[in-house]
């Protein structure tokens, strides 16, 4: 045993005032038919030589024994619940209503019951799933007061964005892979998406760039990225670029304009569906250097103004469209003879 600390008070084994002392003890029982070990806290006193528990560490006690048989039995722990909870800000009352349970059963779950293997599935779902949580919670919206919802969603909300972004970062940089290091098709830089996030929301926050949709967004991309090559012999972001009908077209392009940090809305337009590139809070660019910010400027000075059909016929002039079959990677040796300086 192991003294974790002493306490004065009076001991009900001796019934003494003294200092008795609070002893940590490695347990070993068998709970529903499993055998068991965790560590337990209880009193001891030296004059009777004997131990005993108040309600706190009876109550304790009872949790670690069986956070001991969950973690046998491949179960959330008491503490995992809680921490679950605690991620999406909910009460215990209302998780139970977002899942039609009883009203106190994520309380005994986090307290003093064990949880099946079906609840316990749920709650594991529910932990890696925010886009579920928000879909649960719009069924439950009439049953919780205005304030609760509108703080579960935007608690949910954030979840699912960083989520989403971890997935999508994965996938882009998926696609990436077979260019580290190639120099010529990937400017002798590694994608940086942050870099990307960066360089899109500063066409979008600025003033002289006017009616910023995908396609002229992909071209002040690679403009920016082919002058940095020709002026300093690297890109800025680490993108690869596609010869398509319209020009030059990031890898991945579908996914990067999806990152949560990018302002990008749906609209619709006469001939079809558009999206645009608007304005975010944040006007700070932490990972573009004044270089960088240089070369997109020349960028927005010559373009910013321009129509899409406008870059798209200045874009196809260049040495890197012409010289480059349709749908393959366009490489940056061409940046040499690029129409801007």
């Amino acid at each position: 045993m192991k003294t974790l600390k002493e306490i004065d008070m009076l001991c009900p084994c001796c019934m003494e005032k003294h200092s008795v002392k609070v002893i940590g003890v490695f347990e070993q029982t068998v709970f529903k038919n499993v055998p068991v070990s965790y560590d337990a806290e209880c009193f001891y006193c030296d004059n009777a030589d004997e131990t005993f528990e108040d309600e706190q560490q009876l109550s304790s006690n009872d949790i670690a024994m069986k956070n001991a048989y969950r973690k046998e039995m491949g179960l959330l722990t008491s503490n995992q619940i809680t921490d679950l909870r605690a991620k999406y800000g909910i009460s215990q009352n209302d998780l139970c209503l977002l899942l039609g349970w009883g009203a106190k059963t994520v309380t005994r779950y986090e307290s003093h019951q064990v949880q099946d293997a079906a609840h316990d599935t749920i709650l594991r779902k529910l932990d890696s799933d925010p886009e579920w949580f928000l879909q649960l919670l719009k069924a439950a919206k009439d049953s919780l007061s205005p304030a609760a919802y509108e703080k579960y969603t935007e608690r949910g909300t954030a979840l699912f964005e960083k989520d989403h972004d971890t997935y999508l970062k994965s996938a882009i940089m998926s696609k990436y892979a077979r260019f580290t290091g190639n120099t010529d098709l990937n400017g002798g830089n590694e994608l940086s998406l942050d870099v990307v996030s960066d360089m899109i929301r500063y066409y979008a926050n600025s003033a002289k760039v006017t009616s910023l949709f995908r396609v002229k967004l992909m071209k002040l991309l690679w403009y920016a990225d082919a002058l940095s090559f020709k002026r300093r012999g690297h890109s800025i972001s680490g993108l690869v670029y596609r010869a398509l009908r319209m020009g030059a077209v990031p890898v991945a392009y579908e996914s990067i304009v999806e990152l949560s940090t990018v302002n990008c809305e749906e609209i619709d337009l006469d001939d079809g569906t558009g999206y645009q590139f608007l304005p975010t809070e944040s006007k700070d660019y932490p990972h573009l250097t004044s270089d960088d910010r240089a070369i997109l400027d020349t960028v927005i000075r010559r373009f910013g103004k321009t129509t899409k059909n406008e870059i798209v016929e200045t874009m196809h002039k260049e040495d890197a469209y012409v010289k480059t079959p349709l749908n393959e990677i366009i490489h940056f040796k061409y940046a040499k003879t690029l129409s801007l300086s």
